[in-house]
């Protein structure tokens, strides 16, 4: 745990070392923080998806429309899914290194 010590005007909070058990605790908390913003980006791109098909139904776009909005979606879904991804691996691997 934390032991706060009082040092003259100053407040010192030795960290301990992290073992590997603490260690492997964290990279699952990063998974779990990464696994709930790729699904957060999935729900956006079902209601624009959804959007994008209302449009549709209701004239104001053409179905080429829809189609190339839902392809432009599905590459910024994959672009930030693939950054987070990407940012969890550097963190897992910061997390491990002794």
């Amino acid at each position: 745990g934390l032991n706060p010590q009082i040092d003259g005007n100053l407040l010192r909070l030795p960290i301990p070392y992290l073992n590997e058990e603490r260690r492997r605790e964290l990279v699952k908390f990063a998974h779990r923080i990464a696994e709930d913003g790729k699904v957060a980006i999935r729900n956006i791109r079902r209601d624009a998806n959804d959007m994008i098909r209302e449009l549709e139904k209701e004239h104001e776009i053409s179905e080429d429309q829809r189609h190339d909005s839902q392809a432009r979606i599905q590459e910024l879904t994959d672009k930030f899914i693939g950054e987070i991804d990407k940012l969890f691996k550097d963190r897992e691997k910061d997390i491990l290194e002794e």
